[in-house]
């Protein structure tokens, strides 16, 4: 199986200095809905203001309920929890 944070055909949603507000939010929803799966990117701009990208990533799965495929870096690959 090729490596998730390799592949092309995964939806990025990328997060800055805004964090994590609620058009954010809707749009990885939006996204988990059509595509079961979404790769976030936590920017450097966003990163100065957090102190663990695990919880953060924790946080926002919880949100979108979503679980958490795999966390590299600032980078979390989220899979819908909801059945098609």
């Amino acid at each position: 199986m090729a490596d998730m944070f390799q592949r092309r055909d995964i939806v990025v949603v990328r997060i800055g200095k805004k964090g994590l507000y609620d058009s954010v939010i809707n749009e990885i929803k939006n996204v988990l809905k059509k595509h079961g799966i979404v790769k976030i990117k936590f920017l450097k701009s966003f990163r100065e203001n957090i102190c663990d990208r695990k919880e953060v990533a924790e946080l926002l799965a919880k949100k979108v309920e979503a679980k958490i495929i795999g966390i590299r870096g600032y980078n979390v690959i989220l899979k819908s929890m909801r059945k098609a």
